[in-house]
């Protein structure tokens, strides 16, 4: 009997060439997972995920499903698959769920963190895990400029050139900028992600918190649906999927909101979606 199981993973994006499997010889975290997987279910396994990340990007809270015939216990799928994988990918949490769930399409909404280290000198522990820069940065101004972003728009400005969406079209349910710690970390809740679309964002609003524009440059940048007018592309290794959401009856895994390097903080409770 075929039966579903819904995987959360976490990993470090530093070594490879983005989630999605490639040609032979280019690393990726699909291919080390499906392997992995493979070698526990004793058959081929294919998997599908959340939200696809590109090439240096992390995940603390991936979410995966696959199909299998075989009967294992849910320790064989974390403490069992994780034997054959490499120390930069981890199963945190395995759960059996329904044949109507679907990793990608089942999702409501997905979250990422972009993490930026901002001090006089590059870090040399994390160097890989945050985005560093030497400026000092406005944490209030970044703020101001987020909340242009907050709402059903166009995010044409903000998509990479390449991007194979059909639609420019988005809805940001939430955009936090806040200081924790040493750390100022932007964090995105929406329906969908475009290509690059947080860089984007961490690139304009890192130029904002720098004073090197006014806050209202955001929403110029925003309203002009001209990504030549967007600025720089943030680099990925602060950038981390931290979420998936899911209807309840699913009872699809939950973990904390990573990275976990990061302090702990009080949550605001946001409802799913219908």
């Amino acid at each position: 009997m075929i039966k579903k199981v819904v995987l959360v993973i976490e990993y470090d994006g530093s070594e490879y060439k983005g989630w999605q499997s490639q040609k032979f010889g280019v690393p990726s975290v699909q291919e080390n997972v499906e392997k992995a997987l493979s070698k526990i279910a004793n058959h081929p396994v294919k998997v599908v995920c959340a939200g696809r990340t590109d090439s240096g990007v992390h995940a603390s809270a991936q979410v995966i499903h696959f199909e299998t015939d075989v009967q294992r216990n849910e320790r064989s799928w974390t403490v069992g698959v994780n034997t054959y994988l490499p120390a930069s990918i981890s199963v945190v949490a395995a759960r059996y769920v329904t044949d109507d769930f679907h990793a990608r399409f089942s999702a409501l909404t997905r979250r990422y963190r972009y993490v930026i280290y901002s001090a006089p000198f590059c870090p040399a522990i994390l160097s890989n895990g945050v985005t560093w820069t030497y400026k000092a940065l406005n944490v209030e101004r970044m703020s101001q400029a987020a909340s242009f972003f907050v709402g059903t728009h166009d995010f044409s400005s903000f998509r990479a050139v390449g991007c194979q969406a059909n639609t420019p079209i988005r809805t940001v349910l939430n955009f936090q900028v806040r200081q924790l710690g040493q750390y100022i970390v932007l964090d995105v809740r929406a329906n969908a992600f475009l290509h690059h679309m947080i860089r984007n964002f961490a690139g304009v609003l890192m130029t904002v918190g720098a004073n090197e524009k006014p806050v209202s440059w955001a929403k110029e940048v925003l309203d002009a649906k001209d990504r030549t007018k967007g600025g720089i592309t943030a680099p990925p290794t602060g950038l981390y999927f931290v979420d998936a959401q899911y209807p309840e009856h699913f009872n699809v895994p939950t973990r904390p909101l990573g990275p976990h390097f990061l302090p702990h903080v009080n949550e605001p409770a946001y409802e799913l979606s219908s």
